[in-house]
């Protein structure tokens, strides 16, 4: 298996401890930033927060708040539980009974990767609970992750943070963290309303003009450097042809309030699939320039989150150990 201990086909010995117990912390992601569809993605310090146990019954106990918790399902169709099902099964483990205590700080259906969230926070707490019987490093997660996401753009900045690009290589799923320029201050500008991941995809061409994908090759390759190294250039680096324009029907708000952002000098892309708009601000202070922005021209009322790029990615800790430990 790989990135385990444990050889594909073996089942390993021994099994989870009735009362064994993880506290899993996850942020919130923005992908595509643009021209990087299904490719880069970054961390951002909004958080899903979790407490996983493992039962001596065969019980499942779900408990949701926050975030879409009206609507998250409490049985074992939950995508967190189906993540944790998903690495025993691979592990060859037998799944306990699970009680699963989520708070969600993670918008829900918004753009800001709250399924890779989810996924990830899953996959990281089987990590902990399989401790001692299958240790699980950062290939196999994102495997895993990615087996239950689809794509890894998502779930690799989730389990890993950062600025993150995302491949899937000869053997499955890879990522490339990189550490973002200081000076790039994020700004997440949530509606009311929300977008479907599928309902956005569906709005894609299966091709498109060859001087299309030129230019967002060469705006991704200009948006690594504007993140890194050169925030002064994010404007022209977030340029994008491949998606957005396609999308915009399906959430004209959204649209416009990027055109007017952009027209007014700021790098706004729309967030994920949308509905929510990540600005790549360069600085603290244009922050609050850009949500005057939002306010002055849509009817719309946009939350405004002043976040920051999170750097350490989804964390898990043993509950009856100290410092939490990294994907």
């Amino acid at each position: 298996m790989s990135g385990s201990t444990v050889p594909t086909g073996s089942v390993p010995a021994g099994s989870v401890r009735p009362g064994a117990s993880v506290q899993v912390r996850v942020p919130a992601t923005s992908a595509n930033l643009g021209p990087g569809f299904d490719t880069l993605g970054l961390a951002l310090s909004m958080y899903d927060e979790l407490d996983v146990t493992a039962l001596a019954s065969s019980d499942l106990e779900v408990e949701v708040s926050g975030s879409g918790a009206e609507v998250i399902p409490r049985d074992a169709t939950n995508l967190v539980v189906r993540s944790i099902a998903h690495v025993f099964a691979d592990a060859g483990v037998d799944l306990p009974g699970i009680r699963l205590v989520a708070r969600n700080g993670v918008p829900h259906g918004r753009g800001l990767g709250s399924s890779g969230a989810a996924v990830a926070a899953g996959v990281l707490a089987a990590k902990g609970l399989l401790q001692g019987i299958v240790e699980l490093d950062d290939v196999a997660l994102l495997r895993l992750a990615t087996e239950l996401e689809g794509h890894p753009d998502n779930v690799a900045p989730a389990l890993f943070g950062g600025l993150t690009i995302a491949w899937m290589g000869q053997d499955g799923p890879r990522h490339k963290k990189l550490l973002v320029h200081r000076g790039v201050s994020p700004l997440v500008l949530v509606p009311g309303y929300t977008m479907s991941t599928t309902a956005a995809r569906s709005l894609q061409p299966e091709h498109v003009p060859s001087e299309d994908a030129v230019f967002n090759v060469s705006r991704s390759a200009l948006l690594v450097a504007a993140l890194t190294q050169s925030p002064d250039v994010l404007l022209d680096a977030t340029d994008d042809r491949l998606h957005q324009d396609y999308r915009a029907p399906a959430m004209p708000e959204t649209n416009r309030l990027v055109r007017a952002l952009r027209a007014e000098g700021f790098a706004a892309v729309v967030s994920g699939a949308g509905p929510s708009v990540l600005v790549l601000c360069d600085g603290p202070g244009r922050r609050l320039d850009a949500a005057a922005v939002a306010d002055a021209v849509t009817d719309t009322p946009w939350e405004r989150r002043m976040v920051a790029v999170d750097v350490r990615g989804g964390s898990m800790r043993n509950r009856a150990e100290g410092p939490s430990s990294q994907s």
